[in-house]
Order: structure tokens, then C-alpha cells, then sequence
């Protein structure tokens, strides 16, 4: 996975499963352009990445994150419900902001 943080008046979060860096999604009017720019920053396993998400939301960031794996792990540490999960073109998505 890889994380990117953004940093500006509110960090702003990017998280996204490797093989997603780089692709477009389209479904009807839908689109889902995960750029290199915005959501390559590092990789890293998902034990760092989980202890980011949980570091960043105590410090009100907002964050994008794309993929099975990293919204799994989002799900996983509380920061999104899987209502809150939507997908595009079979690839789930969620935008958080605390």
C-alpha cells in the first residue's frame, strides 16, 4: 500500500493498494483517477499504514483512500463504516473527513 500525506491547513490523507497507482475507473457518470501525484508517497506494510490512520485522525486530518486492502484496514481501525464505502467500477472507495 501506499500513503501520502498532503499537507495543508487540514492534512489531507491519501491511502491506496499498490497495483490501483496509476489507473482509471469509470462507471456511468463516475469516475475514480488514482493519480501517481496525489496517492504515491510511500509504501509501506499495513501495520505502519494502520498506525498513520489512526495518528492522522486524532490529529483531524481528512482522508481519500482507495482499494480493497486500504479501505479494509480503514474499516478495521474504526475510521470508515462499510456504509460509508462506495465503489467504482468494483473498486471501493471512501473519502473521510473527521
Amino acid at each position: 500500500m501506499f500513503f501520502k500525506i498532503h499537507k495543508s491547513y487540514r492534512n489531507v490523507v491519501a491511502i491506496c493498494d499498490s497495483e490501483l497507482i496509476g489507473r482509471f475507473f469509470e462507471e456511468g457518470i463516475f469516475q475514480l483517477d488514482v493519480k501517481e501525484s496525489f496517492y504515491k508517497g510511500q509504501e509501506a506494510h499495513e501495520d505502519e499504514i494502520g498506525r498513520i490512520m489512526v495518528k492522522m485522525s486524532v490529529e483531524d486530518a481528512t482522508f481519500n483512500i482507495v482499494g480493497r486492502k486500504s479501505v479494509a484496514l480503514a474499516i478495521k481501525h474504526g475510521l470508515v463504516s462499510e456504509e460509508g464505502v462506495k465503489e467504482i467500477s468494483g473498486v471501493p472507495f471512501a473519502l473521510v473527513l473527521l
